[in-house]
């Protein structure tokens, strides 16, 4: 159960206070320590976590951590929370670390906005020397990301809650835990515990720092495909080392990152400048020569610094040519705009979702309600405006992210319930056939050609050539079988 406010401890040693986190392994309390009369924080296991079959191994790696962090203690880093105690309150464990009054870095970037380079670095540094501490020990934090740098005093960072809770907590729950996303590297999913893992937590955190934006997740770049954008993108006045050490810091696979921490902050540093040596005057005779004349011109030369752009041309023709086929069926044949009705919706959710087990749900529904309203009403109207929403996003995601991809899947997968739907309203399996090909093909021609435009154009200019293509197809097709 939650400890009540003002609830005493091993025998009136310690007083809880306020609840300041509740997280997926424990909850963390401000409390007093009677004696000393000082702040201290006191974490233990979510009740809910007894039940757990497992829950025996959780405490006993949840103790053999406590001591190594409070081993750490004994020799105290100017940069790493202090752990002073470690009891049981009846079947509860308990682990009592100093309480750090002021912010953290998430919290001070959320009020104020990215933070100067300099500032940042030096918050950084402190970081990633205690981390560098720490591996010297054999252990990993596993959890650096900027909730759990805390501020005090005057440009000192402090490391606190080490990854107890990621490496006790059952995967089904800490994987889930919102806070980390966009801060931990794919591989501690599989509980990975090497130091490259602590190395791409405080990259991230630089990443949020310097630009105040959530770096891209290591889940949606290795299963999606998607785009981490150079932080120097977001924030152009940070140097180059700046965004290269970060870039190089959040390199997906851990083998492409540096090994080590010092190495790590060493891409950071700035390149130290060396004074040559004074060399004794030489007096000279100098010759001065009249000026060559260069040929005059009222306007100075510009440099041209325009990129090379490359547009996807197969990859757009394919797109047309898809919408193309889904407008001439929405003006062929009622009962074939079912299909189409019915299709784009499943793609369109699974789009918009961004994939994952929330999304096949939401799929689901969308495709009944849909399905139901046309099959009806049969109006024809409401197919095509679904038509046009599908396509329109579609295109936003195509311009933001590649999990337009994932919709070619459900599009699949959904082709034998689309055809069931089109027998019944009486145009038959091939039809069916034909038109989820159609729409599985415009999602794929969606995700490649947005991936390849987002390397030379803006999302929005991405997301006003995808719609416009789709757009001119589905006009060009209506337009077509019109004439007929």
């Amino acid at each position: 159960m939650v400890w009540k406010e003002g609830q005493e401890l091993q025998a009136g040693k310690y007083i809880i206070g306020k609840v300041l986190g509740q997280g997926g392994f424990g909850i963390t309390y401000q409390a007093q320590h009677t004696t000393l009369n000082q702040q201290v924080v006191i974490k233990t296991p979510n009740e809910y976590l007894q039940h757990d079959p497992d829950y025996d191994k959780y405490v006993k790696r949840f103790i053999k951590e406590g001591q190594l962090i409070a081993k750490l203690s004994q020799d105290p880093h100017p940069h790493i929370v202090r752990v002073s105690d470690f009891f049981n309150e009846g079947e509860t464990h308990c682990l009592v670390m100093e309480f750090i009054p002021g912010k953290s870095l998430f919290e001070l970037v959320g009020k104020q906005g990215a933070l100067p380079e300099t500032e940042a670095l030096n918050y950084i540094r402190q970081i990633g020397d205690a981390l560098a501490f720490v591996h010297r020990q054999g252990l990993v934090h596993r959890d650096a990301h900027p909730g759990n740098i805390m501020l005090r005093g005057k440009g000192k960072a402090v490391l606190i809650d080490f990854g107890i809770s990621g490496e006790l907590v059952p995967t089904t729950v800490s994987s889930m835990h919102p806070g980390n996303k966009g801060f931990a590297p794919i591989e501690q999913m599989q509980g990975y515990r090497q130091p490259t893992v602590d190395i791409y937590c405080l990259a991230a955190t630089l990443y949020y720092t310097v630009t105040a934006e959530r770096p891209t997740s290591s889940f949606d770049r290795k299963v999606f495909d998607a785009i981490l954008s150079p932080p120097k993108q977001l924030n152009p006045t940070i140097s180059d080392r700046l965004n290269q050490g970060i870039l190089k810091g959040m390199a997906l696979e851990a083998e492409d990152r540096p090994q080590s921490m010092q190495e790590w902050l060493k891409l950071l540093e700035a390149p130290k400048v060396v004074i040559p040596p004074s060399v004794e005057k030489i007096h000279r005779q100098e010759v001065v020569r009249p000026p060559s004349k260069k040929p005059s011109s009222s306007h100075p030369r510009k440099l041209d610094t325009r990129q090379t752009r490359t547009i996807p041309w197969i990859w757009l023709v394919v797109l047309l040519l898809s919408y193309l086929f889904i407008g001439w069926f929405l003006n062929k044949a009622e009962a074939v705009a079912v299909a189409v009705a019915v299709v784009l919706a499943v793609a369109g959710a699974v789009v918009w979702a961004e994939a994952g087990a929330v999304a096949v749900v939401w799929a689901v529904a969308v495709t009944m309600a849909v399905t139901v309203a046309v099959v009806l009403t049969v109006p024809l109207l409401l197919v095509w405006a679904v038509a046009v929403v599908w396509a329109v996003a579609a295109a936003v995601t195509g311009a933001v992210t590649a999990a337009a991809a994932a919709a070619v899947v459900v599009v699949w997968a959904a082709a034998a319930a689309v055809t069931v739907a089109v027998t019944a309203a009486g145009a038959g399996a091939g039809a069916a056939a034909v038109t989820g090909a159609m729409a599985g093909t415009g999602a794929v021609a969606v995700a490649g050609a947005g991936k390849k435009l987002r390397e030379s154009f803006s999302k929005f200019h991405t997301f006003l050539i995808l719609s416009g293509t789709s757009m001119l197809g589905l006009t060009l097709g209506w337009w077509l079988q019109s004439s007929n």
